[in-house]
């Protein structure tokens, strides 16, 4: 058997009578909607066992409720966290200096960009970079050295006196 043997009809019959009960729970069509969405989702990749079961559209009814419900749970608790802590203070822009180092990182090739940024940004060894892109020690190195190299001419910067020779 088919994995989504019947869901498409399964679908087809359903779809319009879970999404008119979750529009009339929630009163929005686009959440109703999207509820139905990832319940089908859900019950697709479930459809062996769902396809079993006596009434597979109240499964797909109920999976629906509950992320309306979770939806509502999330809504709740933000409208509480805002009322106890009032609004988030803005976050002032980014300076020019910020700005100028972000697009000059978004100018170098990929492999330096990450080298640089784990380096100095998540304050990763050379060795613990290696690991995490599967390159070795040395080319990790040279991806730093050409990198910090570029950066350096980009921004018009001098290169310390270790970063130079590294």
């Amino acid at each position: 058997m088919e994995t989504d043997e019947g869901f498409e009809e399964f679908y087809r019959t359903t779809r319009h009578r879970v999404v008119t009960v979750l529009y009339g729970l929630s009163g929005d069509l686009g959440e109703a909607q999207d509820a139905a969405q990832e319940a089908y989702v859900r019950a697709w990749q479930r459809w062996r066992r769902i396809s079993e079961y006596e009434d597979a559209e109240a499964w797909v009814r109920t999976v629906g409720q509950r992320l309306l419900l979770n939806r509502w749970r999330k809504i709740r608790n933000g409208l509480t966290a805002y009322r106890r802590h009032g609004v988030q203070p803005s976050a002032r822009p980014p300076d020019e200096n910020t700005v100028a180092l972000v697009t000059a990182l978004r100018r170098l090739p990929e492999e330096q960009r990450v080298a640089v940024v784990l380096h100095h940004l998540a304050d990763l060894s050379v060795a613990e970079i290696a690991t995490q892109t599967g390159a070795p020690s040395g080319t990790v190195k040279a991806r730093l050295a050409r990198g910090r190299k570029a950066l350096a001419t980009m921004l018009d910067t001098a290169l310390p006196e270790e970063a130079a020779h590294a």
